[in-house]
């Protein structure tokens, strides 16, 4: 199992380096256009092997794809991190080129890689990668509900004064601070529905600290925040090489499904060796089908400043 992973910035390096220690790839591959500067973190990371009991090996490339020949799956987080102040939309001029660079030269050399998206915007950058590349729709996947899940249930395990293990939920819909949807109707605390402990009002919080978690955490750090980000990417890298089948929230390309097409944004979704291998439809209510719908126009909004 071989994994590439294109960006050596902090989202980049945490990915790998979780990849790393789960121990689960034969090799990481890191690349980056900064001269040196993939090999020096991929170094860096070698040296936490022995400490770390890992044998995984990684290598850094500045700009070579083709030391990334015959990935099994290639994660794309290249392109400048959010400012304060700054939306997720407003970096689409700047990365959109990077992002196309990058996925054809990353099929130019592994043809049959699962590829996972993480520059934002999330979502149109998925959508790009599907039209710049022509690959089937399940070997992409755009990682951001996988995130916004993971910081859902922080949220939740916070308001309950629980332990995260006890505690389930998603998050559906654009990965963006208005768009992303906390599905906190069908979040549960070992099986029991958390309204059964929290007030509306509570439960209403949480969703919206939720939709502002990287807002909330890019103001405290100045940057986009990386630990989170590329633990949730290589739990997806994990599910790919292991033939997990787990569901996760991530953005899939739809045609049809949630009455919806020609767009990536957040759904359920099965996650094994042939990468995004079925949409999960749940039932949703109306309120969740307009929050749906309304997510949904503001990504196509954003892909139509896509140059084509």
């Amino acid at each position: 199992m071989k994994v590439t992973v294109v960006g050596a910035g902090s989202v980049g390096a945490s990915c790998a380096e979780y990849v790393a220690i789960k121990n689960f790839a034969s090799e990481v591959v890191l690349v980056d256009i900064k001269e040196g500067y993939a090999e020096g973190k991929a170094m860096d990371l070698m040296q936490t092997a022995s400490l770390n009991s890992f044998d995984t090996k990684v290598v850094g490339s500045t700009s070579d794809y083709s030391k990334t020949a015959g990935s099994d799956v290639a994660v794309i987080t290249s392109g400048i991190p959010r400012k304060p102040g700054m939306t997720r939309e407003e970096l689409i001029g700047i990365n959109a080129g990077i992002v196309k660079e990058v996925a054809t030269n990353l099929i130019k050399h592994s043809p049959d890689a699962t590829i996972i998206v993480v520059s934002n915007p999330m979502d149109t950058m998925t959508y790009l990668v599907h039209k710049v590349t022509g690959l089937p729709k399940n070997k992409i996947i755009g990682m951001g509900g996988a995130l916004d899940s993971a910081r859902f249930k922080y949220r939740l395990a916070e308001a309950l004064e629980a332990p995260i293990s006890d505690v389930d939920g998603m998050v559906i819909g654009g990965h963006s601070d208005t768009g992303m949807i906390p599905l906190t109707r069908l979040a549960t605390r070992n099986s029991v529905p958390v309204s059964a402990f929290l007030s509306e009002e509570r439960l209403n919080q949480v969703a919206e600290d939720t939709k502002v978690g990287g807002a909330t955490l890019t103001k405290l750090l100045g940057t986009s925040a990386w630990y989170a980000p590329g633990a949730a990417v290589s739990a997806l890298v994990q599910a790919i090489a292991c033939d997990q089948k787990k569901i996760f929230p991530c953005s899939a390309f739809l045609e049809g499904e949630y009455e919806l097409s020609d767009i990536s944004i957040g759904v359920p979704a099965v996650i094994g060796k042939d990468g995004l291998e079925k949409i999960v439809e749940i039932k949703l209510t109306d309120a969740e089908k307009s929050k749906l719908q309304e997510s949904a126009a503001a990504v196509k909004k954003t892909n139509g400043l896509l140059e084509l």
